[in-house]
């Protein structure tokens, strides 16, 4: 990392811990402890991040300069803090049901949420008794096919498949996200479309993605009702912004249920948004979400610095991101069924915190998103690891685990908690080159030095670990809850918009113009750059 970018109230101590080792910072019980946090059914392990005492203070000190409590108390409440579009960020008050504090947030929009959770739980109910016809809704529905893309998508998708021990019985969900139309045709070739519920998620209805796969399934749905538009209306409910494009659509007004401009959509799965997630594990098993974020909320609202969870996770990024110039980090959950959290998180930080400019329209100061990415383990092992333990650059690990499965292998969850744990040991202890050489038995002298130069494992290699008491509903929201006050905490800390995402626009809007270009060979080729317009010309040439 160049000087300028290295944040400079930190290079002191991380070139005072660069001459010690991880192996010798874990033997001080006392540090340990202080890195070590507890909020609900969340234990944060921080313990072998290269921070000593010292260098916590200096993070400390810094993010209490920083004013954060009046930008989080004045997100809560509603304020405008998404610059750019004007719009307040207001995630928070869609779980302020399940609070322990009463909500700042303004009363209107309380109320109107409230409003759309009891339509909700109306909604879950009746499918769940098998007549929704006072809904709109066909009977006998046994498949529900979300349609969305980005938040539409990854919140319901990694929340419908953690929750999988919590599933309605009878009631089968599925996800179509990507314009690629193999999904959409390997999934009308595994359900009867006469008991299958769409929910089209689209805040502005014109999402092209979403839009096209909605058109695949309704005239999928209207063969097998031999065009009888009022009977394929039944099958769709739509989440969108816009009820008269939803309309005009096919969705009739009452089926559609709204998003608001106050909530962005990478923080949205507490809204109707969340709408298949709650068909799929009822309204209680929902309200059990909405309550364990609302915990955390409480707890990133009352609890000092010291103790907050997402402080402390927001200044240990700031620590390996700044400090140390870390590009990336890689997060790994122990658990099959948070197999979609990594994909979650990188929508959640990397288009909250991929910024390169202020809110005033300056340079930022310092470097912003690292790469996040990842796999669950033991996979991982099996894959990357080699590279995280012995490779030349050093990558912060992010281990999730869950004390407690859903199931009654307690052979195999063993085994898997016990492979994390070492791990997280591994990395940060490594294996010195004497370790190595004693153990060595192969060979002459020579030969011993060789083979225990390639057992060598440096360690000093930086990890935090996440434990869930077990993965409930609760559970689930309050790990999400901890990562969306994480990046809010990284937005106010870099100085950017961690709420808006300009970025996403520039090739949706290329897109739309190249789009002509493919659907018929008329010239329009000519009028993009030169790599575009000989990959058109290409295309067309090899459909002759």
């Amino acid at each position: 990392m160049s000087p300028e970018r290295r944040s400079s109230f930190l290079a002191e101590h991380v070139d005072r811990l660069a001459r010690v080792h991880l192996r010798d910072l874990l033997k001080d019980a006392a540090r340990g402890k202080r890195l070590r946090h507890r909020s609900g059914p969340i234990l944060l392990d921080l313990s072998r991040q290269k921070l000593d005492g010292v260098a916590l203070d200096a993070l400390g000190a810094h993010v209490e300069a920083s004013g954060w409590q009046a930008a989080r108390d004045a997100m809560f409440a509603g304020a405008p803090i998404n610059t750019s579009e004007h719009r307040a960020v207001l995630h928070t008050a869609l779980r302020a049901s399940g609070s322990q504090l009463p909500s700042p947030a303004p009363r209107d929009a309380l109320q109107e949420i409230e409003q759309t959770l009891q339509r909700i739980d109306a909604l879950v109910h009746a499918i769940g008794l098998g007549d929704a016809s006072d809904f709109g809704v066909a009977p006998g529905i046994t498949d529900v096919v979300n349609i969305g893309i980005g938040g539409s998508d990854l919140g319901p998708r990694l929340a419908v498949r953690a929750l999988a021990p919590y599933h309605v019985p009878g009631l089968r969900s599925h996800f179509l996200t990507n314009v690629d139309g193999q999904s959409a045709y390997e999934l009308m070739h595994q359900l009867d479309p006469k008991r299958t519920l769409v929910v089209v998620v689209s805040k502005t209805f014109t999402t092209q993605e979403t839009l096209l796969n909605g058109t695949v399934l309704r005239d999928w749905i209207s063969r097998a009702y031999a065009g009888d538009a009022n009977a394929v209306s039944r099958h769709f409910l739509a989440v969108s912004a816009n009820v008269a494009a939803a309309e005009a659509w096919g969705v009739p007004a009452a089926q559609v249920y709204p998003m608001w401009d106050f909530v962005g959509g990478r923080f949205s799965l507490w809204s109707a948004v969340g709408l298949s997630l709650a068909l799929a594990i009822g309204s209680y098993n929902f309200h059990a979400l909405l309550k364990g974020a609302a915990h955390i909320d409480d707890h990133f609202r009352s609890a000092p610095w010291q103790e907050n969870l997402p402080v402390l996770l927001s200044l240990v990024e700031l620590w390996n991101r700044n400090g140390h110039g870390r590009g990336s980090r890689a997060v790994v959950p122990y658990a099959d069924l948070l197999t979609d959290l990594t994909s979650y998180l990188q929508q959640l930080e990397m288009e909250s915190l991929g910024k390169q400019v202020t809110p005033q329209g300056q340079p930022v100061a310092q470097s912003t998103s690292a790469v996040v990415w990842g796999s669950v383990g033991t996979n991982a092992q099996h894959a990357y690891f080699q590279a995280l333990h012995q490779g030349t650059d050093v990558v912060p690990l992010e281990f999730i685990g869950v004390v407690k499965p859903a199931h009654d292998l307690q052979a195999n969850h063993d085994a898997l908690l016990s492979n994390l744990l070492a791990q997280a040991a591994a990395l940060a202890l490594g294996k010195t080159f004497d370790e190595a050489l004693a153990e060595a038995k192969e060979g002459d002298d020579a030969a011993r030095r060789v083979l225990a130069a390639q057992r060598t494992f440096p360690g000093d290699r930086p990890s935090t670990v996440i434990l869930l008491d077990a993965l409930t509903p609760e559970s689930l929201g309050a790990l999400i809850a901890l990562y969306e006050h994480k990046v809010f905490m990284l937005g106010h800390l870099w100085g950017i918009n961690a709420f808006d995402q300009w970025g996403v626009e520039l090739g949706k809007s290329i897109a739309r113009q190249i789009l002509p270009a493919l659907e018929s060979d008329s010239g329009h080729a000519g009028s993009f750059d030169t790599a575009t317009q000989a990959l058109i010309e290409a295309i067309h040439e090899r459909r002759k």
